[in-house]
């Protein structure tokens, strides 16, 4: 697995000098920027999702290779403590910006100012050199990191997650495109990074082709996922036994945001083609969606609900609320096939983690996908989002029942390359890196 790697245009390019010489030193402590969410919330409810999970496992996993990791997010209620520790070595530090609830993530870049306000007096109350590196998640903590890296002369680097140009660029039917607010400010934060962190190489591509990024600049560091947690376990029989759900059912799950991105309609207009053309399934169809409305997804909240029984399958769907990464591990395990037919994925991270519990995944071929899942191997990549084309796809796990034991053991062997402490010291190498250029080009400056 290359992590810095990308082919771009058939040739190799990622950020020179990634072996560097003994004295080139690691940060010990970093400011991580995540203004919009915050990683003590429950993914799957409201903007949270892959990145809280991203931000936590790789922040863990810093400070456990000595780099200390002080993440700044915004107050969302009140009485919360300024600083809580979540992990050693991780510190959480809470912002007042902006009213505490009822603020959507639209109405954020007019808090970024209270933000780097709040941001610059916690670096004040600290001695000089505090902080080595900043190190952005999203495009608002972009543009706060930006300010913070120039104010205290240290390096940026950046996490895009996702880009506006590429979701307009696949929007669903329906959804709102991103503003042009965020087109312009992405592309100031690619200009003022001095890395940027892909999560795949088509990640890194789209950087340069849409944002005319330095190609140099851009270092393809997988996700990880938290094997300990996401494993088989004790099995899918136990895992369905402790959901109440049955054993003989054939359960196509879909866990994440309810909101039009990720497509959860396109899976139950595939199981009302299923339906129509075996009636006989209704008795073995289980269909969870697990998770809570989120973005665009809150405007109707219940439109998903409302669709299940304009299909004529709502007696077959289960609406679930998020629920912890323990008891999603025990949802991935119970699943006969994980169903992720999103229009646009940076990378995909539930794909990762319903592999690793030992489930096979029918995946859209958008984004990071087509690298989280194996096609034919760990499941089945889908291209469009035609109900029809995937239903056929969770007609093979119907047809050929053995396929989810096969597909999904080798779903579980796939996962382990992705753990998250390749990832983290990946990482800190896009950091030493990162460090070494800043201190070269500003010894440059000054002679």
């Amino acid at each position: 697995m290359s992590q810095y790697v990308s082919r771009i245009a058939g040739t190799f390019v990622g950020p020179p000098r990634l072996r560097l010489p003994g004295q080139h030193r690691r940060p010990r402590r970093i400011a991580m920027l995540s203004v919009h969410t915050s990683p003590l919330h429950q993914p799957g409810t409201g903007d949270a999702g892959g990145m809280n999970v991203y931000i936590v496992e790789l922040a863990k996993r810093l400070a456990a290779i000595d780099i200390e990791v002080e993440i700044f997010t915004r107050a969302t209620t009140g009485g919360l403590d300024p600083a809580v520790e979540l992990a050693p070595g991780v510190l959480v530090r809470h912002v007042d910006a902006g009213p505490y609830e009822g603020l959507a993530k639209e109405e954020l870049p007019a808090q970024l100012c209270a933000f780097t306000h709040g941001v610059m007096q916690a670096w004040a109350g600290q001695r000089p050199g505090y902080y080595d590196l900043v190190h952005s998640h999203y495009w608002l903590s972009g543009h706060v990191g930006w300010l913070a890296s120039e104010r205290w002369g240290v390096p940026l680097v950046h996490a895009m997650h996702t880009m506006a140009k590429v979701k307009n660029a696949a929007l669903a039917e329906g959804d709102r495109p991103e503003p042009a607010a965020r087109v312009i400010g992405e592309t100031q934060v690619v200009r003022a990074a001095d890395r940027l962190i892909a999560n795949t190489d088509e990640e890194a591509a789209e950087l340069v082709r849409f944002y005319d990024a330095d190609p140099a600049k851009a270092a393809v560091v997988h996700p990880g996922v938290n094997l300990e947690c996401f494993c088989p376990a004790d099995g899918r029989a136990a895992a369905r036994a402790r959901l109440g759900l049955p054993q003989d059912a054939f359960i196509p799950l879909f866990a994440g945001r309810i909101q039009p991105l990720k497509a959860p309609d396109v899976l139950l207009r595939a199981v009302a083609v299923l339906l129509e053309r075996d009636p006989s399934l209704r008795g073995k169809l289980v269909v969870p969606i697990v998770g809570g409305p989120s973005g665009s997804g809150l405007a109707k909240p219940e439109g998903l609900q409302k669709l299940a029984a304009r299909l004529g399958i709502a007696d077959v769907v289960r609406f679930r609320p998020p629920v912890g990464q323990t008891r999603l591990a025990d949802w991935f395990r119970a699943a006969s096939v994980l169903v992720m037919p999103s229009h646009s994925e940076s990378f995909g991270l539930v794909a990762i983690e319903a592999q690793a519990a030992g489930t096979p995944v029918v995946a859209a071929a958008v984004g990071g996908l087509p690298v989280a899942v194996r096609d034919g191997a760990t499941g089945f990549l889908v291209r469009g989002h035609e109900p029809a084309a995937y239903a056929r796809a969770l007609h093979e796990f119907l047809d050929h029942p053995e396929l989810v034991d096969r597909m999904g053991a080798a779903a579980s062997r796939h996962a382990q390359s992705f753990g998250w402490d390749t990832a983290a010291s990946a990482t800190a190498e896009v950091y030493t890196a990162a460090v070494h250029d800043h201190r070269r080009h500003g010894r440059a400056h000054h002679g």
